[in-house]
């Protein structure tokens, strides 16, 4: 079956020159990870049946060491550039959501308004923490209210947990030698969910529409518990309830089905959002083309087995023509 995909990465040569000298970043090995792939976006359109991919950068996106705005912006402006390039030279295939040098928040917002205005991006992707400032944070508010201002998307990529210290940042790792995107990758998405709801970001934004990954991560089978305590979160001393949750889920947001979403996650994410709220997303190439070949399959099987083939066809196409608009056409 065709495809739209929101979830496809772009590895522009200088970005991983950068990533390979970069400590923070792992020199190659970004968390935890054997490799930085080489293979180019494109490769695995054909076999997926692509139509249409939107190129971002996957962890440990551009800004790579705590504390240098400049670096960041430097490798955040290089690799739209580079990004837009690709799009521009073949724009029946490719879209682009740009990177921003969070947490550098005046690099971000004039980085907003570049790749709005120059390089043709249809939104911007986000970490889930930037150098462990979560996006629900005050620090960003003025970032947030921009891109709600500019009306565009937010997609939100998962990365490995960061504790920031008064003059340094530590990352978390659990398992010490087990990948983060294997585990950890799904929690930092849910504190990052949990961030921009339980703050009233996503309330105050109303031009943000937000996009998560992994068929919401480890969120569904918890939200109800983060409903019931969130007046125990900071900057969330009202609480919020379990109603709201599931409007703002139902209204404000998408989820992509990268990874391995069926036969499990699936479940519990309908039954918090319908299928009109699902798209499709390979991961690609950080998973490799044979395996997101057998994801898709196993994606296209279990909706079919779920839904139906006419609402399958309506999420792996038609649900990301709503989302991206007439930039999809």
């Amino acid at each position: 079956m065709e495809r739209i995909d929101v979830h496809t990465h772009c590895v522009p040569p200088s970005y991983r020159e950068y990533c390979l000298q970069s400590d923070f970043a792992g020199k190659g090995h970004p968390d935890g990870m054997p490799a930085i792939p080489r293979r180019s976006t494109h490769q695995s359109m054909t076999q997926l049946k692509i139509k249409k991919s939107v190129l971002s950068m996957s962890s440990p996106a551009t800004h790579l060491t705590p504390g240098d705005n400049v670096e960041g912006r430097t490798v955040t402006c290089r690799a739209n550039i580079d990004m837009s390039k690709v799009c521009a030279d073949r724009p029946t295939h490719f879209l682009l959501f740009a990177s921003l040098p969070l947490p550098d928040v005046e690099g971000s917002l004039a980085e907003i308004d570049y790749a709005l205005d120059h390089l043709g991006a249809v939104g911007f992707q986000i970490l889930t923490n930037s150098h462990g400032i979560y996006p629900g944070d005050q620090r960003f508010t003025r970032v947030f209210d921009k891109l709600s201002e500019r009306k565009t998307i937010a997609f939100f990529h998962p990365t490995t947990c960061l504790i920031r210290h008064d003059d340094s940042v530590e990352k978390v790792i659990p398992l010490p030698g087990v990948p983060a995107p294997i585990m950890e990758f799904m929690f930092d998405s849910t504190r990052a969910l949990m961030s921009l709801i339980t703050s009233g970001t996503v309330e105050r934004c109303p031009g943000i529409t937000f996009v998560v990954c992994h068929c919401g991560a480890t969120f569904p089978p918890i939200m109800e518990r983060i409903a019931a305590f969130s007046s125990m979160i900071p900057g969330s001393e009202d609480g919020i309830s379990a109603e709201k949750i599931n409007q703002l889920l139902q209204t404000r947001f998408y989820f992509d089905l990268a990874g391995v979403p069926s036969p499990d996650q699936i479940h519990g994410l309908l039954r918090l959002v319908d299928s009109s709220r699902l798209v499709y997303g390979s991961d690609y190439p950080y998973t490799p083309a044979a395996l997101a070949k057998s994801l898709a399959k196993r994606v296209d099987d279990g909706l079919q087995n779920l839904l139906g083939l006419e609402t399958t066809q309506q999420i792996l196409v038609g649900n990301a023509q709503d989302l991206l608009g007439a930039t999809c056409e």
